[in-house]
């Protein structure tokens, strides 16, 4: 059906077709769209809703066993984990993407925000309205000047409006209007939206700096055992999560040795936290890349800086030194165990793999005890303190084959004995307890013999380097600065018009806020003070009240 056809049917004209938008057109609505403000809030949503996988699966960065695990444990659903990136996440397209684009949405949000305000800057404060009764606040004072005999014209009340507008950093224009008014239009508040724009400059400062840190930082850390010594390699680290560009040969080459750790007790009697451990701290020896030595002191939360890291002292422990001799009266293992601190007594968990023992392999899974005591009708030790004062290991002991020739990756604190022989245990009533006492336990079977030869301490480390970290503060700073300026600074605007009528001068002026303003009327009540000071009116409060409400 033609529009003619339409016509003389219904007797409307034919509403016509709006035009295509076009490649252009379409390119424009969706860069309008996604520079909006409230897109950017939904962007950075999204992306704290993206980054919760990355805390809910393994990451391959950070552990890639986990992953490979993972997968194998979960046949399907894993391998599609993997395809669309859960694996990957903070490196995976879909987060980049989202990322970009919040990136790209404050950028876009910012700069015509920061291109119109310095244009408004530039301009002269608004106009003055015709009616300003229908402003907020309004104010109106008649002066009869004739009768009070004050030499003051509407002039000079908007000259001395002005001035006294001005020092209260107003930015001012006086107008002259027709019929001899006259009015000064004036404006103040400005930071307010430099206040506004900072902030979001800052979020931008923030993006770009925990981006940078995540592409070119790292993190890693190492347990360090007293008297021994760390190299900044990536083959001194028990654990490394580079960034997404970070090449390890940028390692900085330095060293660090624990010399000694100090731990303060609490022995206030009668303390729920008695024995526990309320202080400690680290005395290390740093060796810089230039060949230097320092002495360092390493405590909680006060981390020590070198090379462009900062090494953070995130734990602490026991370390039990033993030696193992085999079947064949050979040596097969002799050194320190980390244990892993299990409750406030710092009983420690500990497992010894020793793959060298001869005629077969040995595996030992036990617990070491600070200051080990038997409870009365027990057997079996457990630690009262975590100060050494009488320590204790306890062991059950395993032979066979370790699986470390599998090819799978074993983690160094679990003993899988699924496939060993039990040789000692608690349960069969020879498991082996070693202390000062008595140092020295002889397996079954001829399989050898292990000894307890004492303790150390140690420190677990984590070193962070991180580059945009500096970026992030500063932006942060800012950030923060720019939320109070645009919090505690009001935009006002006002206006005061004068004339002079049958010997009477009218002083009116109004007042509006840019946003909330909830002390624009006492605004008002300031600049009526100030203007009644400056041309030397008194009045009592009820005329007082009576001017402002005209």
């Amino acid at each position: 059906m033609s529009a003619s056809e339409k016509t003389e049917k219904t007797g409307k004209p034919a509403r016509k077709d709006a035009p295509a938008l076009g490649l252009v057109g379409m390119l424009r609505w969706c860069w309008t769209q996604l520079t909006k403000m409230n897109t950017a809030l939904m962007l950075l949503l999204l992306l704290a809703v993206a980054a919760v996988p990355g805390s809910i699966f393994p990451q391959r960065v950070q552990d890639p066993t986990k992953v490979t695990d993972y997968i194998k444990n979960h046949p399907g659903w894993g391998e599609f984990a993997d395809k669309i990136q859960l694996f990957d996440v903070f490196s995976s397209a879909w987060f980049s993407a989202i990322y970009l684009l919040l990136f790209i949405s404050l950028i876009g949000c910012v700069t015509p925000r920061a291109i119109k305000h310095a244009k408004d800057w530039r301009k002269p404060p608004a106009r003055t309205p015709r009616n300003l009764s229908r402003m907020p606040v309004h104010r109106q004072l008649e002066i009869p000047v004739a009768d009070a005999g004050l030499n003051l014209s509407a002039r000079g009340a908007i000259e001395d409006a002005a001035r006294i507008l001005k020092k209260s950093h107003y930015r001012v224009e006086i107008r002259d209007e027709e019929n001899e008014h006259y009015s000064v239009g004036a404006e103040r508040g400005y930071l307010r939206e430099i206040g506004n724009i900072l902030f979001h400059v800052a979020m931008i400062g923030i993006l770009v700096g925990v981006a940078f840190g995540s592409l070119y930082g790292y993190r890693g850390q190492k347990i360090l055992v007293q008297d021994e010594t760390f190299v900044n390699s990536l083959i001194g680290y028990d654990s490394f999560t580079p960034g997404t560009n970070y090449n390890p040969d940028w390692l900085t080459p330095y060293a660090v040795t624990l010399n000694n750790f100090q731990v303060r007790y609490d022995r206030q009697q009668d303390s729920h936290t008695y024995g526990q451990d309320l202080d400690y701290k680290a005395e290390l020896t740093v060796h810089d890349p230039q060949g230097g030595t320092e002495q360092k002191t390493l405590k909680v939360n006060e981390p020590v800086d070198i090379g462009g890291t900062s090494i953070f002292l995130s734990g602490n422990g026991y370390a039990p030194v033993v030696r193992v001799t085999d079947g064949e009266g050979k040596v097969a293992y002799e050194g320190t165990v980390v244990g892993i601190t299990t409750d406030g007594k710092y009983t420690s968990s500990v497992v010894l793999k020793v793959p060298d023992a001869k005629p077969s392999q040995l595996g030992f899974v036990g617990m070491f005890l600070p200051t080990g005591d038997y409870a009365r009708g027990t057997t079996v030790p457990h630690s009262v303190d975590s100060a050494p004062a009488n320590p204790m290991l306890i062991f059950q002991s395993y032979s066979g084959d370790l699986g470390l020739n599998s090819g799978q990756p074993q983690n160094v604190y679990v003993l899988d004995t699924s496939k060993l022989q039990e040789l000692n245990s608690m349960a069969q009533g020879n498991g082996i307890v070693l202390s000062a006492q008595n140092p020295e336990a002889v397996l079954p079977d001829n399989k050898g013999k292990i000894e307890f030869l004492g303790y150390k301490r140690y420190v677990g480390l984590d070193v962070r380097h991180d580059p945009g970290q500096n970026i992030v503060l500063y932006s942060f700073v800012v950030a923060f600065v720019g939320l109070i300026v645009s919090l505690f600074v009001a935009r006002r605007r006002v206006w005061v018009r004068a004339h002079t009528a049958d010997g009477v001068l009218v002083v009116e002026y109004g007042l509006l806020a840019r946003g909330e303003d909830p002390r624009l009327a006492n605004e008002a009540e300031r600049l009526t003070d100030a203007f009644a000071a400056a041309w030397g009116l008194e009045f009592d409060d009820d005329n007082h009240d009576e001017n402002e409400g005209k």
